[in-house]
């Protein structure tokens, strides 16, 4: 299976980017660009939110990436 290319580049990301907003649980939060160690880019959201089991409340950790296909291998 072929790979799939990223169409855009490292430099029109970085200018025009912008943070993305997930709601998780009616809750919105944002997701912040991110160029990650990989050498892949994309957005990344780190938190904690409470989500009910029933009736009781549970805290939960947050750790989720997006990342853009075939970013890894646009040149630096």
């Amino acid at each position: 299976m072929a790979k799939t290319s990223c169409p855009i580049t490292r430099d029109e990301f970085r200018k025009v980017a912008q943070a993305v907003e997930v709601t998780i649980n009616g809750v919105p939060q944002l997701a912040e660009v991110k160029e990650f160690s990989t050498g892949s880019m994309g957005w990344y959201l780190n938190g904690k939110t409470t989500i009910k089991v029933g009736d009781k409340p549970v805290s939960v950790q947050i750790g989720m990436n997006l990342t853009i296909v075939g970013s890894k291998e646009l040149p630096q």
